[in-house]
């Protein structure tokens, strides 16, 4: 087992009203097993042990499913690895005597509540406005009932597999939520389950997602770079085609 001594620079903030700043923090003896927030609890341990406040950090599952870890290691939405969460990123990849740049979301649509922590209830919000299937009750229909081709279900199952974290919207220069939108959007409107309200949904997220203040999209591509499950930017074109699609056939609104 090898270790590392590494030195952090953290945002602190106290609140959503106050003004941040970074602080620099010694992590020494730090096992190369670690994973970045193991990194973290440890700087935490020694924070509380000399009566300092811990940083505050968002993390759940630790397995790269809730989408809860985010964070910008050295400029970077979840850091260096492509195609991975902050609780997936093992201090292996980092090299002794490093100084590493730690800040929250950059976005005005996600203020910072505190440190690391940010407020990304924006993205609750428009899932709110339409990123459901409206079903009777009753009894669940056979799976089978509905067939489905194999391609589209691909394809539908790779936009759902979006976790909501925000990576898109810190790592886009407009902080734009396109690319979280549109995977929401996508992967609903490609099964006959969500065709009944296909034209109204894109249409009332795309409105809530421009209410809630996020920029518009410029196709960089730095949404699907960082995004850690590698949701494509075809997805964006799709909601597009849909959103000009709800512009010209207003009366198929179901609502």
């Amino acid at each position: 087992m090898s270790n590392i001594n590494l030195t952090l620079h953290v945002w602190r903030q106290d609140n959503i009203n106050s003004n941040g700043a970074f602080k620099t923090y010694k992590a020494n003896d730090i096992s190369t097993h670690m994973s970045f927030l193991e990194m973290l609890d440890v700087v935490n341990e020694y924070l509380l042990a000399n009566n300092e406040e811990p940083i505050a950090f968002e993390h759940d599952c630790r397995e790269g499913i809730c989408g809860s870890c985010g964070m910008v290691i050295n400029g970077r939405p979840h850091g260096l690895l492509k195609g991975t969460t902050v609780c997936q990123l093992h201090m292996r990849f980092f090299k002794d005597g490093e100084e590493i740049w730690i800040e929250p979301w950059r976005a005005s649509a996600f203020p910072v509540i505190k440190d690391l922590v940010v407020d990304r209830s924006a993205f609750d919000r428009i899932i709110a406005a339409g990123g459901y299937v409206s079903v009777d009750t009753g009894s669940a229909p056979e799976a089978s009932v509905i067939p489905i081709s194999k391609p589209i279900a691909d394809i539908a199952f790779e936009a759902a597999a979006c976790i909501g974290c925000g990576a898109c919207v810190a790592a886009c220069k407009n902080a734009s939520a396109m690319l979280f939108v549109s995977a929401k959007v996508s992967h609903l409107s490609l099964l006959p389950q969500g065709q009944p309200e296909r034209l109204s949904r894109v249409t009332s997220m795309v409105a809530q997602m421009d209410a809630e203040g996020f920029g518009a999209c410029t196709n960089t591509g730095a949404c699907e770079a960082e995004c850690p499950k590698e949701i494509s930017l075809t997805n964006i074109a799709r909601m597009n085609r849909d959103f000009i699609s709800a512009q010209f056939a207003p009366q198929q609104y179901d609502k």
